[in-house]
């Protein structure tokens, strides 16, 4: 399991802003070490938001995304104290889930 995603979720007039700041290495596996060996691919491959059941965001992101990627989206509906829920998914099987509160 990955680190915690650093979440910030605020609604203003009907719509919530979530930004997600995802504790990630994103190796695009052309990189190579001080020995000259290629570092092996390692990458966040989709993302998904979830409030209240329903998704709200999905995404996939590919190897150019960069290290400890950073995403803001907004989606209208949410209330103060509504859960919002952040998880991933990278291309070795790893994940993570992580869920924050609304605020206003």
């Amino acid at each position: 399991m990955g680190n915690p995603m650093k979440i910030r979720a605020a609604v203003k007039d009907g719509v919530t802003e979530v930004k997600i700041l995802m504790q990630h290495e994103m190796e695009t596996g052309l990189r190579k070490d001080a020995e000259g060996t290629l570092v092996p691919a390692w990458f966040i491959t989709d993302v998904k938001a979830q409030h209240q059941g329903r998704n709200v965001l999905e995404a996939q992101f590919g190897q150019s995304i960069s290290k400890n990627p950073y995403l803001l989206f907004r989606f209208k509906g949410g209330a103060e104290g509504e859960k919002i829920k952040i998880s991933w998914v990278d291309n070795k099987g790893d994940s993570r889930e992580d869920e924050v509160a609304i605020t206003v």
